[in-house]
């Protein structure tokens, strides 16, 4: 970054603090009533909070709260319903802007494509209506939902008859799809990709020329790393669209859980300007030389950096998990190319001793560590490093918060034993509320899919069970996730499981102050107490007395408040609209570098 754009941010974040120093003063707000998520005073009626702190002063009956500040305004909200605003405490934000916002085309199943035919429809109508010769990226392919074949490169040369570069990300992030245009557009002599980096490789034709596929982090990088700045003008504008894209759903906190030193920068200027809506903690990629690094942003309470990120096997909708048990062998599983299985160790991204080397560097440094795993082999073996690593640096019964994030095929007593260390989950209701119907007799014997996401046998540990979206892999739409968890439906309204429903203060929980606690923010965040700050989730109706099937359809998000003020996303899009795009050129490299998390 230059001197001249970080004094443009340092100018920024100064004309913020001066106006908020000239605003200070402490505000109330009526509601019809508050949920807040403090066991002590679960209910009130209004909340007064300080403009200068952003922190709540306040909360209880009108008449307590005025009392406490006689001369402050009080505004009265009328039927709205005040919660905390929701924490989604493992996500993606820039991967996800950059690769689902205008100008890319989100293609999944789940945003209106249902069928392989309604992705083809889609790509050829971008191809007849974009810019001549600008590139297009479409993410979410989904070869099982979609019963897609495998879009290699004459496939997309038939979608893509204007000779325009393509790049399809597929929706479980680990592989890339692209057009004989972008072949030429790498510069690959005579078509040919270059040999395969470590961890990556890519698809070739018998005689050595890409067929137009890549396969994990390193080869999807050196893909799309050339493709996206040329396809997408403002990569910063569109991080901050799924900022504001998560602020619709109520969403106030999240993480980064692909962190690397590339998007420094970029979160510095998304928590730089007025309207910012998130709080955002970072989780830096262990595969990184520099992922120790300690890093700092002016203000901490918007943005900074939590722990390391590290990877213990693959994804379900390729095959590629560490578990205990085998895919059933029917058309759908052999269409989507997934090996049966099942593959137990074999489906580790680490070995053990690996693991060791890794927790070992990183554990001195007092990082909070965050593991993926979907599958129960990898979910046993990242709990004996765990233990390993625990017990060798005297941490077990300390407050450290290790986490483990999705786990799909977890065990109730994976659960018990992570409780005995001190360990926290965040899993990732979405795995069944899009893939139930298929993870359920499809997918799996029904003894193991229809317990996928086994989110009732969490709840019965003291664990701090969250739910998260996971970014892009999923919209962050928490009041969704509420819902399907306490009916335990499908987006079908199917049940699978029913054994494994929770119950609404549990699904409250898991979207408010379990996430907090998991981003070692809920003495800041998480539940609406004094000292805590104001950030507030505005809901059309009290979600407590609604029809746990009705919850989507009944209760509306209205807006969103951080630290005591009402966010406006459509200036905040301005404010960051305004920054020089070319200061960010590199943030789509940096993003890609974290595909194969999900």
């Amino acid at each position: 970054m230059n001197c001249k754009s970080l004094l443009k941010i340092l100018l920024l974040v100064s004309v913020y603090c001066l106006s908020n120093f000239a605003l200070a003063e402490t505000q109330i707000l009526k509601a019809s009533t508050i949920i807040t998520m403090d066991e002590k005073n679960p209910r009130a009626e209004a909340i007064a909070f300080d403009s200068d702190t952003k922190k709540i002063t306040a909360i209880g009956s009108l008449q307590d709260v005025r009392s406490s500040a006689p001369n402050a305004t009080v505004k009265d909200l009328g039927a709205t319903v005040l919660m905390p605003g929701f924490i989604d405490p493992h996500n993606h934000p820039f991967l996800s802007g950059i690769t689902t916002q205008a100008p890319a085309y989100w293609i999944a199943p789940y945003v209106g494509y249902k069928t392989w035919a309604d992705v083809q429809a889609k790509i050829l109508k971008a191809d007849k209506e974009a810019p001549a010769g600008v590139p297009l990226v479409f993410n979410g392919l989904d070869r099982l939902l979609q019963q897609a074949p495998m879009p290699t490169k004459g496939v997309l040369d038939k979608l893509t008859p204007s000779g325009r570069s393509v790049l399809v990300i597929d929706n479980s992030g680990h592989a890339v799809y692209f057009n004989s245009a972008s072949v030429k557009l790498l510069g690959w002599k005579d078509g040919k990709p270059p040999a395969n980096p470590v961890g990556g490789s890519y698809g070739r034709n018998k005689d050595g020329t890409s067929n137009g596929v890549a396969n994990e982090t390193a080869a999807i990088i050196a893909v799309a790393g050339p493709i996206l700045p040329k396809a997408i003008p403002h990569l910063l504008l569109s991080g901050a669209e799924w900022y504001a894209y998560m602020a619709s759903f109520g969403i106030t906190s999240t993480s980064e859980h692909t962190y690397s030193t590339g998007m420094y920068k970029g979160y510095l200027a998304l928590a730089s300007v007025p309207n910012s809506p998130m709080r955002i903690d970072v989780y830096h990629m262990a595969v990184d030389s520099d992922a120790g690094a300690q890093v700092t942003w002016p203000d901490p309470s918007m943005v900074r950096k939590n722990g390391i990120k590290l990877w213990a096997d693959g994804t379900p909708w390729l095959g590629s998990v560490a578990q205990s048990f085998g895919y059933l062998d029917n058309e759908r599983i052999r269409n989507a190319d997934i090996i049966l299985g099942p593959l137990g160790e074999k489906g580790m991204n680490y070995t053990r001793l690996e693991l060791d080397e890794l927790l070992d560097k990183y554990t001195p440094m007092g990082y909070q560590m965050a593991f993926h795993c979907n599958g129960d082999v990898g979910f046993d073996v990242v709990l004996d490093a765990y233990e390993y690593a625990l017990n060798k640096y005297n941490l077990i019964g300390a407050d450290h918060r290790w986490r483990v994030e999705h786990l799909g095929a977890a065990r109730a007593d994976q659960f018990k034993r992570a409780e005995s260390l001190g360990v926290t989950v965040s899993l990732a209701p979405f795995q069944y509320i899009y893939w139930g119907d298929l993870l359920d007799g499809t997918m799996f014997k029904p003894e193991y899919g229809a317990q996928w996401q086994r989110a009732n046998d969490a709840f019965k540990t003291n664990i701090h069970t969250s739910f998260h979206n996971d970014g892009s892999v999923s919209p962050p739409d928490t009041l969704r996730n509420i819902q399907h968890m306490v009916t335990r439906t499908t987006d079908s309204g199917k049940v699978h499981g029913a054994n494994q429903a929770v119950t609404l203060n549990q699904a409250l929980k898991a979207s408010t102050i379990n996430g907090a606690y998991q981003l070692k923010r809920d003495k800041e965040i998480g539940s609406l107490e004094v000292g805590k700050y104001a950030d507030l989730v505005e809901l059309s109706a009290d979600i407590t007395t609604v029809n746990p099937n009705e919850i989507m359809e009944k209760v509306k998000v209205q807006g969103t408040w951080l630290g005591g003020k009402k966010i406006d996303t459509a200036k905040f899009l301005k404010e960051i609209a305004a920054i020089d795009p070319s200061e960010h050129k590199d943030l789509g490299g940096a993003a890609l570098k974290g595909v194969h998390s999900h």
